[in-house]
């Protein structure tokens, strides 16, 4: 054991006479601890809130969409060239608004998405969020000839409906009498619900065949193109790429834009709390400036002492800033504990529920990850060893003549 090191954790253990320096010690611990835990707890919330609200609308939603400024009329031959490398899956759709109403609830508005029912799988999560029925019903049965719809499972909640049931289907295409404009009506069959876990959509989206959502919207062919990645972080780039092969003609959009301002405002959000609550560590260092330059003043005889027997003042430095380190890793060590204890716990057991129509996701998720788990424990000490600085110097200044004159 080398001679700072012994001093250090004698100084910092001893009661005698410093039980008002060990207590400041003590605070200073538990501030340490209280503000790593904070921030890792602060940071583990915002980033599973920022995974959540991204898995879910990515997986409600295609990766990269293609729109054609001429239309869509032969999508087969359009497909070829959008199968890039990184581009798994190719399905094209149609969208608009209408209002759904049924026998026991007036009409409600919704957003129609036209699909087909087996190429959609390909691009989003539909088939894995169904709750009842199936994708394929959506084709017209011959008995009955009624179009298939599927709905949101909150949507299907409100209009008060379930798999058989019919619902009328009116849009803002129609036809034009002297009376004036006539709505579009159609009647649908519910064939099937989906939860996604998003509340606007499970809300507010119904699904049809594209045929059927072609003919109620009065549209000649599909709006546009929606493309699925092997890697969703690769739309930006697979998205600039398309858009250089393929010219002026079409336009294409990726989920990083439709989103920018969600992620951008919860990335300011993940910032914001983190600085506010690291203001705790730094609190805290200010404890060890304070308990150190006490002890400093309490030990002045014994610093005079070791500097009389030949100890350099490089070792009497050493001394308190192995001290002010031993406090900053011990509240490090149990912040980091704590704050991912509470972490795992409420992940696991969901204890912050949250409502979904105010805040699209049920549950605050808690996602830790590594880098900022580093990132706050780095920090935190390195703080703290910057605390140590000012003490650390004012006792190798100390003059032993001066020190033990009143001794």
């Amino acid at each position: 054991m080398s001679f700072s090191w012994f001093i250090a954790r004698r100084y910092l253990t001893a009661r005698r006479r410093q039980a008002f320096i060990s207590l400041i010690s003590a605070v200073s611990v538990l501030g340490v601890g209280v503000g790593v835990m904070a921030v890792i707890i602060a940071l583990a919330l915002m980033t599973g809130v920022q995974s959540e609200m991204r898995d879910r609308i990515v997986g409600s939603t295609a990766h990269v969409y293609v729109y054609k400024t001429a239309g869509y009329t032969d999508v087969a031959s359009e497909v070829p060239a959008l199968m890039v490398p990184g581009v798994v899956g190719a399905a094209p759709a149609v969208a608009g608004a209408g209002m759904l109403q049924s026998s026991r609830v007036d009409a409600q508005a919704v957003r129609i998405k036209g699909i087909d029912p087996v190429l959609e799988p390909q691009v989003t999560e539909l088939e894995t969020a169904l709750r009842s029925g199936t994708l394929s019903d959506l084709v017209p049965a011959s008995a009955t000839g009624i179009d298939g719809i599927v709905l949101g499972d909150e949507l299907a909640t409100s209009l008060g409906v379930s798999v058989a049931d019919e619902v009328l289907l009116m849009t803002a295409h129609g036809i034009v009498t002297p009376s004036g404009a006539v709505p579009t009506t159609r009647r649908f069959r519910v064939v099937a619900t989906v939860h996604f876990g998003f509340y606007e959509v499970d809300a507010g989206t119904a699904f049809v065949g594209l045929d059927a959502a072609q003919d109620v919207l009065g549209l000649d062919g599909p709006d546009f193109i929606q493309l699925r990645l092997a890697n969703l972080e690769d739309a930006p780039r697979i998205r600039q790429q398309l858009q250089e092969t393929l010219g002026h003609g079409y336009d294409l959009r990726d989920w990083t834009q439709l989103n920018a301002p969600l992620y951008e405002a919860l990335w300011l959000e993940k910032v914001a709390i983190s600085l506010t609550i690291g203001l705790v560590v730094l609190v805290a260092a200010l404890n060890i400036v304070a308990s150190l330059v006490l002890l400093v003043m309490e030990k002045s005889r014994d610093i005079a002492i070791l500097r009389t027997m030949g100890a350099p003042a490089r070792a009497i430095r050493r001394i308190f800033i192995l001290q002010g380190l031993m406090i900053g890793l011990a509240g490090t060590l149990a912040g980091t504990v704590l704050g991912l204890t509470v972490c795992i716990v409420a992940d696991r057991y969901k204890l912050l529920q949250l409502p979904g129509d105010v805040y699209q996701i049920t549950h605050v998720p808690f996602r830790v990850q590594p880098l900022d788990v580093t990132f706050v424990v780095v920090a935190a000490i390195l703080v703290c060893l910057l605390a140590t600085i000012y003490p650390s110097r004012q006792a190798g200044r100390l003059d032993p003549a001066e020190a033990l004159r009143h001794q």
